[in-house]
């Protein structure tokens, strides 16, 4: 069999495994020969090698069989870092364009295959606002891949908050930057899943090589890690044979590393030696700008379809504790207005998402935000909603108003009748103020945003 006819095969195994398995475990592989019914594979490590036998091996010989060879068995030779490839292939392209070689995907040499990259999460498609502009700087720094300033870098959020977009796009950047950097990423737990097959394969000596090889590792939701003893005293060793060697770490989780329960004491204080930066629920103007940064995107593959005024303010008012809810809403919104041929209105983002908007719905009731607010300003709640009409609680009693306009589901003269009786006019007198006011005082605007995270928490 020659090189070309492996490449063929190859895609055959593509179309059947699927992307992730093909590139993790299937590209790897590098076609030697076939020699007395046994095809001989050369792979980076003993590890890849185990696993493709245990997983994929009957499919291959299958593969091969299909081909008219002749063959019962498959053979791994591992090959020594920095040995002669010798497939002749041409490098990859990364989005940003710099050249990769096929190794570069899972490490140098023979180092740790680490999870694919997403093409989309780059440093150009993450849209930088105040809930997470601190986030954004500290990757960007540890990207430039210059002297290791702080390590740790952990990143910490709930979902759909941006962690795992940071996380690929620092690895896209370092590769980019510093191709000969050994950059791995990889979630806890594809973490523990290989710590386990080398401890049942009695490969641990492979495992700890592999690993300490590394220059930059990035590991992805080390909360799963949390109880699981074993796991943790190796992620712990690791851990500190790295930033003894002052290689640099990323970490991700969706809590602070002292807030993770079960997670060892001593590994929370390792991780929290470092930068620990928290991504904030997004606020209403970064949903915006994600919304209108995606627009732009779908517009390319969906020209001439229009967007109606209001229905982005709509949306990121409406869908607000998750980004990837907010872009798969949009996604379906294009999709289906391009299907009917129709432009992109109110009406029909109502009818579209109307599931989402259902899952969406804030249960935050005008009561509870009557009660923060009057809280949060130290007065009475009967004050605050009463008839008296005195700067001290005229103001509070329009914050009240603004969040129950936004947060609620409610019409103006529902919450006028809440506030006392008020007319509906009296209610966008207020919420119309307190626009005003947000962009002209930080203290509201720091007011709103911190009611507003405490009424969604």
């Amino acid at each position: 069999m020659t090189q070309d006819q492996w490449g063929e095969l190859q895609q055959g195994l593509l179309a059947t495994v699927g992307k992730n398995n093909y590139t993790n475990w299937i590209e790897p592989l590098e076609f030697a020969e076939i020699s007395e019914g046994v095809v001989t594979f050369r792979v980076p490590t003993s590890f890849l090698g185990n696993y493709v036998s245990q997983n994929f091996g009957d499919l291959i010989l299958h593969k091969f069989i299909q081909a008219g060879e002749d063959v019962r068995r498959i053979h791994f030779q591992v090959v020594e870092h920095g040995a002669p490839r010798g497939n002749g292939r041409p490098a990859r392209k990364t989005p940003d364009g710099a050249q990769q070689g096929r190794d570069r995907e899972t490490g140098r040499g023979g180092a740790v295959p680490g999870a694919p990259l997403d093409e989309r999460f780059t440093f150009d498609t993450f849209v930088v606002g105040k809930p997470n502009e601190l986030a954004h700087a500290a990757a960007r720094r540890v990207a430039e891949g210059g002297p290791v300033t702080f390590n740790p870098l952990f990143l910490y959020g709930g979902v759909g908050l941006g962690k795992t977009h940071l996380m690929h796009a620092i690895a896209w950047e370092l590769r980019s930057r510093r191709p000969e950097l050994n950059v791995v990423y990889l979630s806890a737990e594809q973490f523990m899943y290989r710590f386990v097959q080398a401890l049942r394969d009695s490969k641990m000596m492979d495992f700890k090589e592999l690993f300490r090889s590394v220059d930059v590792l990035m590991v992805d939701d080390v909360q799963f890690i949390a109880g699981k003893g074993s796991t943790q005293e190796e992620f712990f060793h690791t851990f500190n044979a790295l930033v003894d060697g002052n290689k640099q770490i990323i970490i991700s989780a969706d809590r602070a590393p002292g807030e993770i329960m079960d997670l060892e004491d001593r590994i929370k204080s390792r991780l929290q030696c470092g930068l620990v930066v928290d991504l904030h629920p997004t606020d209403y103007e970064l949903r915006l700008g994600i919304l209108q940064t995606k627009v732009e995107t779908h517009r390319k593959q969906y020209p001439g379809l229009e967007v109606s005024d209001g229905v982005l303010e709509f949306l990121a008012h409406r869908i607000s504790t998750n980004v990837r809810v907010l872009e798969g809403a949009l996604t379906r919104l294009f999709a289906f207005a391009s299907l009917v041929g129709r432009e992109i209105t109110m009406e029909l983002t109502q009818d579209c998402l109307a599931d989402v908007l259902r899952a969406s719905e804030r249960k935050i009731t005008i009561e509870e935000i009557q009660r923060r607010v009057s809280e949060h300003y130290n007065i009475r709640l009967s004050d605050m909603i009463g008839p008296k009409r005195v700067r001290s609680y005229a103001r509070p009693r329009q914050v009240a108003m603004y969040l129950c306009k936004h947060l609620t589901s409610r019409s103006l003269p529902e919450i006028g009748r809440r506030f006392g009786g008020r007319d509906h006019t009296t209610v966008m007198h207020g919420v119309r103020r307190i626009e005003d006011l947000k962009t002209q005082d930080g203290q509201i605007a720091e007011d709103l945003e911190m009611l507003r995270r405490t009424l969604e928490a």
